[in-house]
């Protein structure tokens, strides 16, 4: 081969090599730079935050706990809110006297030198939180202390504008010994909700447990938690609250409990159990017991207010009507049993309006008798009772309806006709009672009205469970019921110028160990609706263990009066007729 031609070749060569190496600069240069541009422009919060002792970052992972408001006028106020308050955390890898930085901190915290040590010395963590809601002196000190890697930050922290102001109902947020959460109420049972999620930074490391800066790091920013808007309203749930506590105290009662509901939708306008508590400090009381909604938590023996339930279910099975008349002789023997009137009256002949009127209780065995115990025990739980209503609580009762469960055992179905032998709640009443009032409906209880997600908000709509009764056997019920009110034990329910509706119950308490009543313990409930004719509110009235007077006529029908004449007024209700006030 000639020289020529070799070095026309080496040429060629040499050019393409030079050609390949631009492209793989160009190339290399492209990568670098395009690298540059995401960790100045797209990661800039990222990384500015971790050059910044990580403080802002520790915000971004860390969520907003959603908020909770009541209905006021024509906005909303705050029930539960979040508030900064300072909070002390550790950088692990910046902190260089490890050993003296837990020792100062143990005697200025009050924590544990274990506790501390634990989260201090965790090197490859990007920081530990070492405690929450620290006071003006623990902040000053943290400062004076001056240890890189101990740094001071806000933090949202739960509170309670109105005090105790439905405390039942919306719980707190308190600490398990693990982490901060929600507890009873509200707050526990829409936790996941509320907390939101926490932030995200994971990037991988070396062998020595630095992060290795040319690999990708994750973040994810928290997201924060969901706003609840309730349908109470906070005027009249003050005033519940105000008329229940007032009653209790007045008559030297044990406690109790107020439910209020608006008829046709099922929502609750306000829920009150007294004694109460404030949970900005919640951690003062002793007994766990005060945390409970006795509304919704728990069942007891209703007595008469359940005999309308009776005799609904009568009037729906075509075995009586209002003016079906029936004797009275004052007992009803049964396997051994007798079963007697209340203070062993005797009646004679009667009308089942005259039985309601005058809480007959051999008048509710008779329409029990004509029912059937099947058809009974299918009537009742298709009120509701026996079954959790769903509403939006936690540990909810479903009350007690075994004794309906063996039909042959006649005892049984007599005695739950009037109220005795079923565990019922005072949710579940206001509920049954609002079949009355809507025309034969079974509404879901409501108490959240909207949620806020972000920029989303989610209308929660009213539901219909099932159809109850006929809404002829509804109507016929209220009339019932509004002649209890005008002529039998519930004058003191009334309000001058309304057709108020609604039946007293005088209810014995059962022994904790079985065997019988307890002796001089009652409950004294009153559940009732207004108007008759478009009813807007139902309210259950229930008061425990009153010391003064004996009979529901003299404790929780004047609570309901006393309400009800709140609510008529307050949203502005024309009066439905003229009348002279019985009370």
């Amino acid at each position: 081969m000639k020289k020529g031609n070799n070095k026309k070749i080496l040429s060629s060569r040499g050019k393409g090599q030079i050609y390949f190496l631009g492209v793989f600069v160009f190339l290399l240069s492209g990568i670098v730079l395009t690298r540059l541009f995401v960790l100045q422009v797209f990661s800039c919060d990222l990384y500015r935050a971790l050059a910044e002792n990580q403080h802002k970052l520790v915000e971004k992972l860390i969520p907003r706990r959603g908020e909770i408001f009541l209905k006021e006028d024509n906005g909303y106020y705050p029930l539960a809110v979040n508030r900064d308050l300072p909070m002390a955390y550790a950088v692990p890898k910046e902190i260089e006297e490890k050993e003296r930085a837990v020792k100062e901190l143990a005697l200025i915290l009050s924590l544990d030198e274990s506790f501390l040590k634990e989260k201090i010395f965790r090197e490859n963590d990007l920081y530990e939180i070492l405690k929450r809601k620290l006071s003006e002196e623990e902040v000053e000190k943290i400062k004076a202390l001056n240890i890189k890697g101990i740094y001071l930050s806000s933090e949202s922290s739960r509170y309670y504008p109105g005090g105790k102001l439905l405390s039942q109902t919306v719980g707190f947020v308190g600490s398990d010994g693990k982490e901060y959460r929600g507890m009873y109420g509200l707050e526990a049972f829409w936790e996941d909700e509320l907390r939101g999620e926490a932030g995200i930074l994971s990037q991988e490391k070396d062998v020595m447990g630095r992060w290795i800066s040319i690999k990708d790091r994750q973040f994810q920013p928290a997201k924060n938690g969901a706003d609840f808007f309730l349908t109470i309203d906070r005027s009249v749930q003050y005033e519940t609250e105000k008329i229940l506590k007032e009653t209790v105290e007045k008559h030297k009662a044990d406690g109790g409990s107020i439910v209020v509901m608006d008829p046709q939708t099922g929502k609750i306008l306000a829920m009150a159990t007294y004694p109460d508590f404030n949970p900005n400090e919640y951690f003062k009381e002793k007994d766990m017991s005060i945390f409970f909604n006795f509304a919704v938590n728990f069942s007891y023996e209703p007595g008469s207010v359940f005999k309308p339930i009776t005799m609904a279910i009568g009037i729906e099975e075509g075995k009586v009507e209002p003016d079906t008349v029936y004797t009275d002789t004052g007992s009803v023997l049964e396997a051994g049993y007798e079963i007697k009137n209340s203070e062993e009256k005797v009646y004679g002949q009667r009308t089942m309006t005259q039985v309601l009127e005058e809480s007959i209780n051999t008048g509710v065995i008779f329409v029990e008798k004509l029912v059937g115990n099947k058809k009974f025990a299918e009537g009742v739980a298709k009120f509701g009772f026996g079954k959790k209503t769903g509403i939006e609580l936690p540990m909810e009762a479903e009350g007690n309806l075994n004794n309906l469960k063996e039909f042959k055992k006649d005892i049984q179905f007599f005695t739950a006709s009037f109220g005795q032998g079923i565990m019922v709640t005072p949710l579940q009443l206001a509920s049954a009672y609002s079949v009355f009032a809507n025309g034969g409906k079974l509404m879901k209880p409501q108490i959240v009205e909207k949620i806020k997600r972000g920029d989303e908000e989610e209308i929660i709509h009213p539901v219909e469970i099932r159809k109850v009764i006929s809404r002829s056997t509804a109507e016929k019920i209220s009339q019932m019921l509004r002649s209890v009110v005008i002529n039998g034990h519930g004058k003191r329910a009334d309000v001058a110028g309304y057709s108020v509706v609604g039946k007293t119950g005088t209810a014995q308490v059962p022994k904790k160990n079985g065997g019988g009543y307890e002796e001089g313990i009652t409950i004294g409930s009153f559940v009732g609706f207004a108007p008759m004719e478009n009813a807007r509110f139902t309210v259950a009235v229930k008061i425990n263990n009153p010391k003064d007077v004996q009979w529901a006529e003299s404790t929780a029908a004047p609570a309901f009066s006393q309400l009800m004449e709140f609510l008529l007024k307050y949203y502005k209700i024309e009066p439905t007729e003229k009348m002279v006030n019985n009370k």
